[in-house]
């Protein structure tokens, strides 16, 4: 009934927006030997959810579907568990096509060129996969880069750490949470040829970096981004969870104020019709660019308005992850009444850090690649999430070319024995939250609990401290300016102990998975002070 339902809505007399001349009909099919061409014997697909990002339409029981012929939207199949889409010339997986049969704006980037006004069918290739097996998701924020140099730091610093790691050999499905890019959209094939060597089906998501800037008003805003990446909004499905990506960049046009985090009418119409087929009990996750939360005291840097009326759509679904990122630091959020949500538990966002880190910014290694750690102390990498089949989640931080690695330590290297033991060692614990359990111990003493601060990480505030006092740029942009850290923690360092180096050690419990503990060590000296 619920299939007869929508595919009936599909078919509803053409409004007064389709264009009469183009097609949006065709057949889904299952792509058995994954040609991506439809030969004798490969039968329509019933059943098939296909969008144009507003209604939705469900395939016949010969995978026929039928949709309005709506100018200029971007019609794709949300692809149901247990298959997979054949790739493209440039790698991303071929789940989408374009009802532009006219020029649009003529745009710096190129936009979305005339496509030919002829109906299309999408491919599915079968994919076996057991619904009891975790699901492992790669997942990306703010690559950002400005140049090839650019490019070339996120092919060698962040693609290569994956290649180099489990998280590559375990994943399943990827996907970048915007800024793609730095303006220069020129740049997208040949990240996208970075990003290919994965071998992983790729997802991304719209960012305010990805934005054509010289186009009109919002509505035109993504063409470009849209040209290579397919639809600004989207939904994915497997065993495990349904994935759902949304633009979020609100493009406001010169002199009304650049963007605001936010969503349109449009959006909130595809998530009423397709959120009324999930399933309740399914875990939902929701990518998007700008954070749901205010990164800034006091101003509205997303829609409440727009927030309130998505969280309202979630709150009957028990299990929801939020993932963010544009911060270019890292932490989570729980959203509970005061940022409008009523569930019967918090809501989880996860503001993912930048591979990009500080925007490629920083003295370089002996490999060439920038330091450029976050202005909240997080070194610059990617995340990755772990779904069980019982909706469970794992999130981990991994650090590029130090992938492993959960918590940093600032120490003083020298102390005056019998001073008023003032000086602190501070951890920066990359996943923790407000939370989570953290302790330290000097020598082989007692373990003892450190202390949640929120202020500036020391070693980043050093690192500021030696650029200006640097005559000359040690890198082609310094780190930017410490932020107040959300994953920090401080205890004071004991200095009655005997002179000498004392090892200090941090762990922190329960912030990667796998790990009960998470460990790091520095250490200190204590010298006699001299009059």
């Amino acid at each position: 009934m619920r299939s007869f339902f929508f595919l009936l809505c599909s078919l509803v007399a053409v409004p007064a927006w389709a264009d009469p001349g183009a097609c949006n009909a065709g057949v889904v099919f299952a792509d058995s030997n994954g040609n991506g061409n439809r030969d004798a014997g490969e039968p329509g697909l019933k059943d098939i959810k296909v969008s144009d990002g507003v209604q939705i339409a469900v395939t016949a029981g010969d995978g026929r579907y039928a949709l309005p012929a709506a100018e200029g939207r971007t019609v794709f199949v949300i692809k149901p568990a247990g298959y997979r889409f054949p790739s493209r010339a440039d790698g991303m997986p071929d789940f989408w096509r374009h009802l532009r049969t006219h020029a649009g704006p003529s745009l710096k980037y190129g936009g979305i060129p005339p496509q030919p006004a002829t109906c299309h069918d999408f491919a599915m290739v079968p994919q076996a996969r057991h619904t009891d097996e975790a699901l492992d998701v790669l997942v990306f924020s703010d690559p950002q880069t400005k140049s090839l140099a650019d490019v070339g730091y996120y092919e060698k610093d962040v693609i290569a750490s994956v290649l180099g790691g489990q998280a590559h050999a375990s994943a399943d499905v990827g996907i970048s949470l915007g800024d793609i890019a730095h303006d220069d959209l020129a740049l997208y094939p040949a990240l996208n040829r970075a990003t290919a060597k994965l071998g992983v089906p790729w997802l991304h998501v719209a960012g305010n970096h990805d934005l054509d800037f010289d186009a009109p008003r919002d509505e035109d805003s993504l063409l470009t981004f849209r040209n290579t990446y397919g639809p600004d909004t989207f939904a994915w499905e497997e065993p495990q969870a349904v994935f759902i990506g949304l633009d979020d960049v609100i493009y406001r046009p010169k002199p009304a104020g650049n963007y605001i985090g936010g969503l349109r009418e449009e959006q909130f119409a595809f998530l009423a019709s397709y959120l009324a087929t999930v399933p309740r009990d399914r875990l939902v996750v929701i990518g998007v660019h700008i954070p749901f939360f205010d990164a800034v005291a006091g101003k509205e840097t997303f829609r409440h308005a727009d927030r309130e009326r998505l969280f309202a759509l979630l709150e009957d679904f028990p299990h929801v992850l939020l993932l963010s990122g544009h911060s270019h630091a890292q932490r989570h959020v729980f959203h509970g009444e005061s940022t409008g949500w009523h569930g019967p538990a918090p809501l989880h966002e996860y503001n993912v850090g930048a591979a990009c880190g500080a925007f490629w910014s920083g003295v370089k290694d002996a490999q060439g690649i920038p330091d450029t750690t976050m202005a909240d102390g997080t070194p610059n990498g990617f995340a990755t999430l772990r779904i069980a089949a019982d909706r469970s989640y794992q999130l981990a931080w991994h650090p590029a070319r130090s992938v492993d690695a959960q918590i940093a330590l600032h120490a003083p290297k020298v102390l005056r024995r019998g001073a008023w033991p003032g000086t602190g060692v501070y951890a920066n614990v990359f996943m923790g939250r407000d939370d989570t359990r953290v302790e330290f111990r000097i020598d082989d003493g007692e373990w003892k609990p450190m202390q949640r601060v929120e202020q500036p990480d020391p070693r980043v505030v050093e690192e500021n401290m030696r650029d200006d006092d640097a005559p000359e740029l040690r890198g082609y942009d310094r780190l930017p300016e410490a932020s107040a850290s959300m994953h920090l923690w401080r205890a004071a360092l004991p200095t009655h102990l005997e002179t000498g180096v004392h090892r200090v050690r941090v762990r922190a419990f329960g912030v990667s998975p796998g790990h009960e503990t998470d460990e790091a060590e520095a250490s200190y000296r204590l010298v006699d002070g001299v009059e």
